[in-house]
């Protein structure tokens, strides 16, 4: 990643085209052309979101094709055009609605909701989805990001047994994970993989706007060259490569700083463009915004101000775990190879595994 280039903000619109979108098509130019024999998928940008109600969303872009067919549960529910956006109504409840935009020409996508609505979680999400800058696309139901587990209800475990969470890295300190223990679905292994680990990052109360904020881009600075950090990221690296069954989650108490640097250095590792890892990074400030009310509404006004950098996501505070891959490692590669042990044959398996067209 360039310092330069590096990603200063994005508003709402933004965010949500950068979520849609992941990246424009790269031109031929730019990557060559695929073998005529490869499998290439058209989509440039597609998402399916759950609406209130039951009734889904579906809205793709597939440049170069004269039609996209949508099908879920082995029916067809719409047709379109290269670009559509349909609202389907009048499916059946399930644990989670799966969709497959299927093109005229190229391969199909197979896509659900990010989102995975828990009784006990509210930030529990799908690692997938997203477009690589080389026009592959990050499969997913493979790997998942959460915050804290505790809250899970029985209904909650059962659904990720049947989603096939097998394996669970919690990301957070001893206090936290004594005064708030993992509940995780039956079967599932539990690895405790603590970024900071009794370091004291994170934990005194700054006493100004300022200061809060301050603490939170020196603790994403941390999470990237601190060695405790790079112990728990590296056992959670190792836990996605070697288990080819995958049904990987890494959670930490609000899924937003230990587990956001985790799920941007997954995406990064993986190919996808930096405007659309922070946009996901930044997802949590929509998926935790009533929590976070909550939090806030019962502190006094001066309180509540100096709580409130803590409580969000900020482009700062990624840029800064960047910044500290570019000081440190010089480059992201470098920093997957010497901070994380992830090799190049290590990283070609993944991208194997996680990635489709």
């Amino acid at each position: 990643m360039n310092p330069v280039t590096r990603v200063k903000s994005l508003s709402t619109a933004a965010l949500a085209a950068a979520l849609l979108t992941g990246l424009v098509a790269p031109t031929a130019a730019a990557h060559g052309h695929p073998h005529p024999s490869a499998p290439r998928i058209p989509f440039t940008a597609a998402t399916v979101t759950e609406n209130a109600g039951g009734s889904y969303t579906v809205t793709w872009q597939a440049p170069g094709t004269h039609g996209v067919t949508i099908r879920t549960g082995g029916r067809t529910v719409a047709r379109g055009g290269a670009t559509g956006s349909v609202t389907v109504t009048g499916l059946a409840a399930t644990d989670r609605r799966w969709f497959d935009l299927v093109p005229d020409r190229g391969t199909p996508l197979h896509l659900a909701d990010r989102l995975i609505r828990l009784q006990g979680t509210v930030n529990f999400r799908d690692a997938g989805g997203y477009r690589t800058g080389d026009g592959h696309w990050v499969r997913m139901g493979e790997i998942y990001r959460s915050d804290s587990l505790e809250k899970l209800t029985d209904a909650d475990l059962a659904k990720l047994k049947r989603l096939g969470v097998r394996t669970v890295f919690d990301l957070r300190m001893e206090s936290e994970r004594t005064s708030a223990p993992d509940r995780v679905p039956a079967g599932a292994t539990h690895v405790v993989a603590d970024v900071l680990a009794g370091t004291g990052t994170f934990t005194n109360m700054p006493k100004s706007p300022a200061e809060a904020e301050a603490m939170m881009v020196e603790g994403n600075r941390f999470m990237v060259s601190g060695d405790t950090a790079e112990a728990a990221y590296t056992t959670v690296f190792d836990g996605m490569a070697s288990d080819r069954r995958r049904g990987v989650l890494f959670h930490c108490t609000a899924g937003k700083d230990r587990t956001g640097w985790s799920n941007a250095a997954l995406l990064t590792a993986l190919g996808v463009p930096e405007e659309t890892v922070m946009a996901d990074y930044l997802a949590s400030n929509t998926y935790r915004a009533a929590a976070n009310d909550a939090i806030l509404s019962h502190l006094p006004a001066q309180q509540a101000a100096v709580y409130k950098p803590l409580l969000d996501v900020r482009p700062a505070y990624l840029n800064a775990s960047f910044d500290e891959v570019e000081e440190e490692y010089g480059s992201f590669r470098t920093y997957l190879r010497k901070g994380l042990g992830v090799d190049d044959h290590q990283l070609k398996e993944l991208k194997k595994d996680l990635l489709v067209g």
